[in-house]
Formats: structure tokens, sequence, C-alpha cells
């Protein structure tokens, strides 16, 4: 089951977080070596397409941690208000797993 964290970008600004992706039944880190990683933010679980696209890293994958980013770039194109997102990973082996979820919340920029 996926984890819930709820996201807040201030428009117009970089936004990074670092993820420990870890086995929810040992509570030891997924070795994400050869994985690859797809994190999307939509308008509403049943929007088509995509608002954004967060950029990943694998940071160190023996032991599951991989940044998300937004650049200011796309943040700056992204309508004040709240979305989903979603952070997937899909292992050598094809197999995918959500593994956090939640609310996105871009709040406005005044400059």
């Amino acid at each position: 089951m996926a984890s819930y964290a709820e996201l807040t970008v201030d428009q117009g600004t970089t936004f990074n977080t670092i993820l420990t992706l870890t086995d929810d039944n040992t509570n030891l880190p997924i070795n994400v070596s050869g994985y690859s990683i797809n994190a999307n933010i939509k308008k509403s679980y049943y929007s088509v397409n995509n608002t954004a696209v967060f950029t990943s890293t694998v940071n160190d994958a023996p032991n599951g941690n991989v940044t998300i980013t937004i650049s200011s770039g796309t943040s700056s194109n992204i309508k004040a208000g709240r979305y989903v997102y979603d952070v997937k990973i899909t292992s050598p082996d094809s197999i995918v797993t959500r593994i956090i979820e939640g609310i996105l919340t871009v709040t406005p920029r005044v400059s």
C-alpha cells in the first residue's frame, strides 16, 4: 500500500523532496538499482493529462534514496490550487508499485 503525504509547492520556485523507499513488511530500504521512477501531478484523479511531471534522481540506490523535483519554470506554469500526485517505481522485471501518493498544493506567487 502506498504511503500518503501532503506536499506544498510555492509557485515559481524549485521544489525538492528526498524520499527513502522502504519495504512495508520489513521496513528495510528498497534497493532501487535498475528501477525507473515516475512521478506525476494531475488536477484530479480523473484527469487524463498530467499537469506536470516531477524529475526524479536516484541518490543512493542500495538504500532506496531518491529525490523528486519540480523546477521553478515548471512550477511557474502550474495554476495555484490543489492537485493530486503519485510516485511509482518500476522494477527491472516490470513490476510497478505506487510508493507514495497524496495532495499537492501550489501556493500563488506575488512576484
